[in-house]
């Protein structure tokens, strides 16, 4: 199957043909016709499908066909909700290469920044909006938009929306949405939370699902786990990029913390390192991303912040220097590297404190690696007797785990 054979129109045909695509990935599609038809969609598939383009190709087809208005200000028809300030930037800037060519107005408004020019730029209106919830929420507020005439909804990263601390901004903005509208739920993963929420929320969608362990199985990703002491995961890293010749590896830490004392380490001992964390300030992010897709720098230590939807091209290696919460989190991010079909290579650290947890991902992954021993740096602690499945969450609760267990009936 081709573009041409998908519905699309000669106008979004020529937007294809201008960012040099050809043939469309599977989720679009299947994707692409059913958003055309006015369905409801419920997809989740692994990182690096094309769900972006999945749901902004034929949404801007149905806006340009949509009535025009007679008044000044363009009526927003779609909203698009987006869990982070990267993301966000990632799809306003997919959005623009379709849109801008074709006469809409696209806006894109998060957090971090001032919020003046994002009001200024929803002067006269705008034909989609691409927002976090909090500052979406705060643009209501200062009467700089309105939602009532969205017809399309799209919940990008949806898993991440419907958790405990987006989850009251969330339903905040789906009360201002006062007419019928078109849903369109995007995740890589799917929880139980979302199909709960999907069963309410959406009108008889199409269930688009691709199996989160063909991210496992695929060839192009090569996974390795390596046996290493806690105090000996820094050296290691080092040593790994020397002998091993990377010259881009996102390195995904567990704390805010961690990730600053990382990187100063690492610069300390002459690697170009730089890190990305949520205390930064929106400018200092985007500084450090566009350095390390630049190449500017070799090594972005960084928290789940990038784990999801960031789009680092030809990024041929990712490191857990401390291992996710959930083998979900470790799905999303593996997946910043291989992407379009690329090779890349993931590596975590498993140390004996961290074994157990490792277990416990392997088993909810579908995956079995053997731990590997890098000469130098041979492990000399020896994993503790765990009883049960062990401690995949870490020994603090996090605040999803505290509002499950609120939920669970007394007695």
């Amino acid at each position: 199957m081709n573009f041409s054979e998908l519905g699309l129109s000669p106008a979004l045909m020529r937007a294809v043909d201008s960012m040099g695509l050809h043939l469309p990935t599977p989720i679009q599609g299947q994707a692409i016709p059913a958003v055309l038809q006015g369905r409801d969609v419920w997809a989740s598939a692994p990182t690096g499908s094309g769900k972006t383009l999945a749901y902004v190709l034929p949404l801007v087809q149905k806006i340009l066909q949509a009535p025009k208005q007679t008044n000044f200000r363009r009526p927003i028809r779609c909203l698009v909700l987006i869990p982070t300030r990267e993301l966000a930037l990632q799809v306003g800037q997919v959005l623009r290469q379709v849109a801008d060519s074709l006469g809409l107005k696209a806006v894109v408004a998060h957090g971090g920044v001032s919020i003046n020019p994002q009001m200024m730029a929803l002067r006269g209106g705008a034909d989609v909006v691409v927002a976090t919830t909090g500052r979406l929420l705060d643009l209501v507020a200062h009467n700089a938009l309105r939602l009532s005439e969205v017809q399309h909804l799209v919940l990008d990263e949806a898993d991440r929306l419907l958790e405990l601390g987006f989850a009251d901004e969330l339903q905040s903005v789906l009360a201002l949405l006062t007419q019928a509208h078109q849903t369109l739920c995007w995740s890589a993963t799917a929880t139980p939370e979302l199909a709960a929420w999907a069963e309410h929320g959406l009108r008889d969608p199409l269930r688009i699902e691709s199996d989160a362990a063909e991210v496992f199985e695929a060839p192009q990703i090569e996974q390795r786990a390596i046996a290493v002491d806690d105090k000996k995961r820094t050296a290691l890293l080092r040593h790994l990029i020397t002998t091993q010749g990377w010259q881009r590896v996102l390195v995904f830490v567990a704390t805010r913390y961690a990730c600053a004392h990382l990187a100063s380490k690492l610069c300390t001992a002459g690697v170009r390192a730089s890190a990305l964390h949520g205390d930064m300030s929106q400018g200092a992010r985007q500084v450090a991303l566009q350095d390390f897709k630049d190449s500017r720098i070799d090594v972005l230590v960084t928290t789940d912040l990038a784990a999801r939807g960031i789009d680092i091209a030809l990024l041929p290696v990712v490191v857990n220097h401390d291992l996710p919460r959930s083998a979900n989190d470790y799905t999303h991010r593996i997946g910043r590297t291989a992407r379009a079909g690329a090779q890349g290579q993931a590596v975590s650290f498993i140390s004996a404190d961290a074994f157990a947890h490792w277990q416990l991902i392997q088993k909810r992954a579908q995956v079995q690696l053997p731990l590997d021993v890098v000469a130098g740096f041979e492990p000399t602690e020896t994993p503790a007797p765990t009883a049960g499945v062990g401690g995949i969450k870490g020994k603090r609760p996090s605040k999803k785990d505290k509002w499950r267990a609120l939920q669970q009936p007394a007695g």
